[in-house]
């Protein structure tokens, strides 16, 4: 199969991807057959990896990755990403579908929505308790007691919960300064050497938060992550990583189990910082 009939457009989804891949390969210049050699052996890797990173598994530049996206149909590796981020992140309606549904499922009565989230949260704090990751909370914990300033990043629905750590780490006379993107200002200026990020995300990922996590560890900064699963796009930035489990009633999800781990790692935090 000719390479220009097989790259007119993206693929829609995973298989498809494959597909193309396959039908390419064959014909692909020495460079490009590496991209995708490794890139079909490692295709977990493309939501959480880099362009660098994915070039330098192949043992390729950068350059010729971006041409192999193209050539698969993709305006770049963005577009890669992106397929493969919202192919392995579970997807939500909008809320007035959400809405919708509650109301012909019968469930959106006031009292009743109460005793559904009620017990959302209830289950999510129980598999909290039995899961958390007491290794990674207290490594979480040493990394953010010793830095300056610790920077707290979180977008949209974890908005609440990065506001609130921001809140207690004062309350705990913690230095930290809340990134909330008013403006469209993302603060990194204020990211200076000794300090540390606490990075908050969950699918679908923020890119913000994603833009800033990536920063710091560029300029050797720790970085803690808050955030839903290991295979999070924030794992490759971070030192420590605090997974929670969220469980949800209508597609509506709690933030009772994030809420109880941010408070208990920002008081840990203070007191570790107290002790010294």
């Amino acid at each position: 199969m000719d390479i220009a009939e097989t790259s007119s457009s993206a693929p829609a989804n995973v298989e498809e991807f494959r597909e193309r891949l396959a039908a390419i390969s064959d014909d692909l210049p020495k460079r490009l057959r590496q991209c995708a050699d490794y890139i079909a052996a490692n295709t977990d890797r493309i939501a959480v990896s880099t362009v660098a990173e994915l070039a330098a598994g192949a043992d390729v530049p950068p350059s010729a990755l971006m041409r192999f996206c193209q050539i698969l149909g993709f305006s770049g590796f963005s577009g890669m990403q992106k397929l493969f981020r919202e192919a392995y992140t579970p997807g939500w309606p909008d809320y007035s579908t959400r809405l919708k549904n509650l109301k012909d499922n019968g469930s959106g009565s006031p009292s009743a929505l109460l005793a559904e989230f009620v017990e959302a949260g209830r289950l999510s704090l129980e598999s909290l308790a039995k899961s958390v990751d007491e290794a990674a909370l207290a490594q979480a914990v040493a990394v953010l007691a010793r830095a300056e300033t610790v920077h707290v990043v979180g977008f949209r629905r974890a908005f609440p919960v990065a506001s609130y750590l921001t809140y207690v780490f004062e309350k705990m006379s913690v230095p930290s300064m809340l990134h909330d993107g008013v403006g469209k200002l993302d603060h990194r200026f204020a990211l200076r050497p000794g300090d540390a990020v606490l990075a908050i995300t969950f699918a679908p990922y923020s890119e913000e938060t994603l833009i800033l996590a990536g920063d710091a560890r560029d300029r050797g900064l720790p970085v803690v992550a808050l955030t839903d699963r290991l295979t999070s796009p924030l794992a490759r930035h971070c030192d420590a990583i605090l997974t929670v489990p969220e469980l949800d009633f209508g597609a509506f999800r709690s933030l009772s189990a994030t809420i109880a781990l941010a408070l208990a790692l920002a008081v840990a935090v203070g007191s570790a910082r107290g002790e010294g």
